[in-house]
């Protein structure tokens, strides 16, 4: 899950004119001679023809000229195509390269490098657990993983099948530690609130919100494969005796399953326009809330 403290970012071809139009009353000589402005060899300046239409002579050359007036110059930057389009950060990776950028500005500087968030809680090697608290983060857990896995097989829009059996699966695991916990004779309980206002959100959004429904898919799974590990093993540590639960168990490479579903979301993401990919960043920070609300339920 992700962290317990959780966006959005073109600009036309060329923002500001590099051209300074020429009055209709002028008119091109043709004896008109092009010279190059010196201090910059990518750049042209263009004398502007006379408003007689007639040319002078000037040391025995043929110039274009305007009497009483001095001469304009239209300058063309070679470099302004260059420098128009905006680069967003990540994008030369792909797109889940820019998710994961936009991610990381959510953490706080003791969970990532990238993090710009304030904390909010104590970190997670100065929690206090409970066996009771962590179950119910656990129930809230699977009941999201239910629905994921639910409105991925049902794939209300053709790209979810995409991600079916990607192996970063988690309800099977998940209801393997419950009936652990429930033969060491603990009382399991119902999902509570958190889980069920996220897993609810997760289910509309999925019916109209690809872009949006692909962003919670990417931070929830792929925030478990890191952060979450960690917090797993720091739990058990604490309250259940160093067990492993199979939530943080993969079968296969866990970094090539990772890679795997990389390469399908930034196929997905191909299709999709620049506002499209901007909608999907913006949502990064709900998924964020939603997931720390469930996380925080281990210190109930």
């Amino acid at each position: 899950m992700a962290s317990l403290t959780p966006i959005s970012q073109s600009q036309p071809l060329f923002n500001k004119t590099q051209f300074k139009p020429i009055s209709q009353s002028q008119s091109f000589s043709g004896n008109t001679q092009f010279k190059p402005f010196k201090k910059n060899p990518h750049t042209m300046v263009f004398p502007s023809p006379s408003s007689t239409g007639k040319s002078s002579s000037v040391g025995g050359s043929s110039a274009a000229g305007m009497r009483g007036k001095k001469n304009t110059a239209v300058v063309v930057s070679a470099t302004a195509a260059a420098t128009a389009k905006k680069r967003y950060p990540g994008e030369a990776k792909g797109f889940v390269e820019e998710m994961r950028f936009v991610a990381m500005k959510l953490h706080t500087k003791d969970q990532a490098r990238e993090g710009e968030k304030e904390a909010e809680a104590p970190p997670v090697a100065k929690w206090e657990p409970t066996v009771d608290g962590y179950l119910r983060f656990l129930v809230d857990s699977k009941f999201v993983y239910d629905t994921l896995e639910a409105i991925v097989e049902r794939a209300a829009f053709p790209e979810y099948a995409e991600f079916r059996n990607t192996g970063l699966e988690r309800s099977e695991s998940l209801a393997k530690d419950l009936e652990w916990f429930k033969e060491q004779g603990y009382t399991i309980p119902e999902p509570s609130s958190p889980g069920v206002t996220y897993a609810n959100y997760l289910q509309e959004l999925s019916e109209k919100d690809p872009q949006s429904f692909i962003c919670h898919f990417y931070n929830i799974y792929f925030a478990h494969s890191a952060g979450g590990r960690m917090i797993g093993k720091k739990v058990a540590e604490k309250i259940l005796n160093k067990k492993e639960l199979e939530f943080y168990k993969w079968n296969g490479d866990l970094s090539q399953l990772l890679q795997n579903v990389r390469d399908k979301l930034n196929r997905v993401a191909e299709s999709w326009t620049r506002e499209e990919k901007n909608h999907c960043l913006e949502e990064t920070e709900k998924s964020f809330k939603y997931s720390g609300d469930i996380l925080r339920l281990i210190l109930s």
